[in-house]
């Protein structure tokens, strides 16, 4: 059995962090395990309370968990502070976590911050430079790279500041671009390599981020190439959100599970 480990924030709703990871990680038939590092009570509007957990529990997890299960790749997504970035990238070294998908989690769907100054410091610091893949949206491949993305060249340019920072591969989501097409781009520090698909203009989107990295690292844990994972992962989230139930009454969660319903048939 292949296995994968998150290590991110609770979603009270069910749609995005490690509820939407592990999930993610069950439609693809791999064994989920997480380390929780913040608790948050939100819903499809927006988060009304957040709590980041000390970074000693944080790491204690993830040795419980590395010290009995083999872990064939690893996720991270909200890490709430500096001080569980440090941790966490330093357990990670410790652990020999392999296949590191780091999605820089920053700002939620609703616009709550979720990471400040400091802790966007710790992340190109110590992180990155550990990763395999690092995920970001267009906004937070602005924040990394300091560079404002209006155009593919822009993605581009912004591709190749965040590759400087140690990360393997970046993968520069599109879902926040603009056009007929979402498209992804991948860059491997030689060359860039694009995937598309047809944009569905829906509000339910809550968790996009979460789930597209949690799919590559699935992808990865079962043996699949970085353009393979690349392509699934785009594929699975347009069909999470094209099967998206309309639950909440702002942005609301996608179907995690279509891809098992659609086999069942």
């Amino acid at each position: 059995m292949r296995t994968a480990l998150t290590i991110a924030g609770s979603d009270s709703s069910g749609g995005a962090g490690i509820q939407a990871d592990l999930k993610t990680f069950a439609a693809f038939g791999v064994y989920g395990t997480s380390a929780i590092t913040a608790v948050t009570a939100q819903n499809t509007l927006g988060i009304t309370a957040c709590s980041a957990l000390s970074a000693d529990l944080v790491i204690a997890q993830m040795e419980a968990v590395a010290g009995d299960i083999e872990i064939h790749a690893t996720k991270t997504g909200m890490l709430a502070t500096a001080a569980i970035i440090e941790a966490v990238a330093a357990a990670i070294e410790e652990l020999g976590l392999p296949m590191l998908v780091v999605d820089p989690v920053m700002v939620s769907k609703s616009g709550d911050r979720l990471l400040d100054a400091d802790g966007v410091q710790m992340l190109c610091a110590e992180l990155l430079p550990r990763a395999l893949v690092v995920t970001p949206n267009i906004p937070e491949a602005e924040a990394l790279s300091g560079r404002r993305i209006a155009s593919p060249d822009d993605a581009r340019a912004a591709a190749r500041r965040i590759h400087e920072m140690g990360p393997s591969v970046v993968i520069v989501t599109g879902g926040h671009g603009s056009g007929g097409d979402v498209v992804d781009l991948l860059f491997d520090g030689r060359t860039f390599a694009e995937f598309r698909t047809t944009r569905i203009e829906t509000p339910h989107t809550h968790g996009t981020g979460c789930t597209f990295a949690s799919a590559v690292a699935a992808s990865l844990a079962l043996g699949l190439s970085l353009a393979e994972s690349a392509s699934r992962a785009q594929q699975y989230v347009a069909g999470a959100i094209r099967h998206a139930p309309a639950i909440g009454h702002g942005h609301g969660p996608l179907d995690h599970f279509w891809n098992m319903c659609e086999k069942s048939r």
